[in-house]
């Protein structure tokens, strides 16, 4: 059987404790509700034709379930009138005088017309109507035959609704899966689009949660919610109207409970609105508290805080235990109150249809398809209600990843931007402006030119622009003024992947994918072979470690890659740079996290893959620069020294002060 006519043949049912009545969930509410669902609309247009069967299908199921009740009460009436008829027989042949046998043919009206007024009175009120309309000389039959047909034809019905039901739930299906596989594409190719900015300034959670948990939102209500709400109006509206074909005082009676359902769920929800967002603020600390101590678990052991971090905990609990059953609770209370004003009108309607029906004005199965009516009236007002406000979660949701694809992109590539080839390695910068606000300039009238193979280390106090200006250099920012060349070619006419293809980058945060070693260190080029792999790593020092592994190069790096040291990691991401094979290196930090000896090994491989390529070297130990060919410093935005490490020891400056600095603790001596 259907879903709607489930609804019509049974009690309304809750959701759960405290949760079976929708008024009560709080919907995160989007800033422009009607502008977000035409452009989610918009995605669907293209399946206008589908989506209108779909409604017509959602409408065909609903009706069938609706007029099911009513025909089935013709059964009933027949039935009754069966019944009836045998008591009626057995009432006339008992008042009739002994010996008087009723002719052949003998109608029920002219039997009362001639039948005394002693004999006539003995017989009920009720029957006399049934009397007038039939055969008195034969004993009536209940019509089997009449409500097998009605029964079939219902039957068929209810098929049929679930048929148009399966159908447009099956195309549907297939529409939003489109629809969402189309606002995944979109939202992928906008991400591939933006600028490195809008990373810096959003978390990689808050990313995430658009790209997946809002997705999945406008998913689901897509899936579930837009045909059940044509289906529930429908429901509604075909209720109200075989309830007035019934009869309109039965109607009246039903409808005078909706006002004091709706005020009485009103009243509660206001208390339990209260309720539910302390609950979610307390759940949200429970969970963040729960986060913080399990990621931090070691440093809470070996400072002996165990306890006080399970005393937070329990306060927070405790916190969430009492808001979640106030809550629960008071939101609980809704459904029996709306049971009880609904069988104040269900007791109503019974007693108001009996009347009725024993003044003759309604047939008992009139009545038995109006109850069922009655029962399942007030179930599709609340589903509205509950669909209105996933809606509005629906929306916030669509509204925030409309925002992700309205942020403004990388500037447009020049149309006849061009390719390198054979790229020496000769840069240039030549009066670069840049600043992440426009209010505050960061890097004014910069120049640097650096020979092809020289390698330049780039070094200065935190916050000083090292690494804005690689990041300029790989064209992750947009200059200000200025240009950039890559031998004599200016870096804004060429392509972002011809670009970027020119440099290997070895970072400070090492980044390895949940996979093998070999398929990690094979990502830095596209068709690498087994043997191309272990040259790499013997070239960056990293054959040695991973033979000593169980499985070798096959060895799984973990989703959290801590099933290598910090060391082995980094070794990994040059070996990754090595088979890149690029003709300018970039190196951040590549030794700051490491041990000493793990540092030395690392310094090995840098040297060796720094042999005839431009290498750009960024580092906090200027002990491990000192043989650059240039050394650049750094201090707010600008170059303020440049030479060699012995040149700017001599001139007793910035460099000077910095690098000493470093053998100096004097400063660290307290008394």
């Amino acid at each position: 059987m259907s879903e709607k006519k489930d609804k019509l043949n049974q009690k309304p049912q809750t959701n759960g404790p405290g949760s079976g009545h929708t008024f009560t969930k709080i919907a995160e509410k989007p800033k422009d509700f009607k502008g977000t669902i035409n452009r989610l609309v918009k995605y669907l247009s293209l399946y206008k034709v589908a989506l209108m069967f779909i409604f017509a299908l959602a409408i065909g199921s609903t009706i069938f379930s609706i007029v099911g009740p009513k025909i089935l009460g013709q059964a009933t009436d027949t039935l009754a009138e069966g019944v009836i008829g045998l008591k009626v027989y057995d009432q006339i042949q008992e008042n009739l005088p002994p010996g008087v046998i009723i002719p052949e043919g003998t109608t029920g009206k002219s039997l009362l017309d001639n039948m005394d007024d002693k004999i006539k009175s003995k017989i009920p009120e009720t029957y006399l109507e049934y009397i007038e309309k039939m055969d008195v000389s034969k004993k009536p039959a209940i019509d089997f035959q009449s409500i097998g047909k009605i029964l079939l034809f219902v039957l068929g019905l209810y098929a049929l609704s679930s048929i148009f039901y399966y159908i447009q739930g099956y195309i549907m299906a297939g529409i939003t899966q489109k629809t969402i596989f189309s606002l995944r594409r979109d939202v992928s190719t906008k991400l591939d689009r933006l600028p490195m900015r809008y990373f810096d300034q959003n978390t990689h959670g808050e990313i995430l949660s658009k790209v997946t948990n809002d997705i999945d939102t406008i998913s689901n209500t897509l899936q579930q919610s837009l045909t059940q709400i044509i289906m529930s109006i429908v429901t509604v509206v075909g209720i109200v109207v075989m309830m007035l074909t019934i009869s309109f005082w039965l109607t009246l009676i039903t409808f005078l409970t909706l006002p004091l359902s709706a005020l009485i769920t009103a009243f509660i929800a206001k208390f339990s609105q209260k309720e539910f967002k302390i609950n979610q603020e307390q759940l949200g600390k429970l969970n963040s508290h729960v986060e913080e101590m399990y990621s931090g678990h070691k440093v809470i052991k070996s400072l002996n805080q165990e306890q006080p971090s399970i005393a937070k905990f329990e306060v927070i609990n405790k916190k969430l235990y009492r808001a979640s059953w106030r809550s629960q609770f008071i939101s609980g209370v809704i459904m029996p109150l709306l049971f009880f004003v609904s069988n104040i009108g269900y007791v109503g309607v019974a007693v108001v249809g009996g009347l009725l029906t024993s003044g003759g004005l309604l047939s008992i199965g009139s009545i038995q398809a109006f109850m069922q009516y009655s029962r399942a009236f007030n179930q599709p007002i609340t589903d509205i209600a509950g669909i209105f406000n996933t809606l509005q979660s629906t929306a916030a949701a669509a509204e925030r990843v409309f925002l992700l694809l309205d942020e403004e992109e990388e500037v447009k590539e020049m149309e006849n931007a061009h390719t390198l080839n054979n790229v020496k390695g000769d840069v240039r910068f030549e009066n670069v402006f840049f600043s992440y606000r426009s209010d505050k300039p960061l890097i004014e009238n910069m120049n640097i030119e650096v020979k092809a193979g020289a390698t330049v280390a780039i070094v200065g106090p935190t916050g000083a622009g090292k690494t804005t200006l690689v990041n300029l250099l790989m064209r992750f920012y947009e200059l200000g003024a200025g240009s950039i060349y890559i031998d004599g070619n200016n870096i804004t006419n060429l392509k972002r992947s011809e670009l970027r293809k020119q440099f290997g980058m070895v970072l400070q945060d090492t980044w390895l994918f949940n996979g093998s070693i070999k398929d990690n260190i094979a990502y830095g080029r596209q068709g690498s072979s087994f043997e191309d792999v272990i040259s790499a790593s013997k070239v960056a020092n990293v054959d040695h470690f991973v033979r000593t592994l169980p499985q070798g190069y096959d060895t799984l790096i973990n989703e959290e890659a801590n099933n290598i040291s910090a060391g082995q990691k980094q070794l990994l991401t040059i070996a990754r740079a090595v088979l890149a094979n690029p003709p300018i290196l970039i190196l951040d930090e590549a030794t700051s996290s490491v041990d000493t000896r793990t540092e030395v090994l690392i310094q090995k491989a840098m040297l060796n893959i720094m042999k005839g390529r431009t290498s750009f070297v960024i580092a906090h130990r200027l002990s491990t620069i000192k043989n650059a060919d240039l050394i650049l410093v750094m201090n707010n935005g600008s170059i303020v020294e440049q030479g060699t490490h012995k040149e700017l020891l001599k001139q007793e400056g910035f460099y000077s002060n910095l690098y000493n600095s470093q053998f100096d603790n004097t400063d660290l001596i307290t008394t």
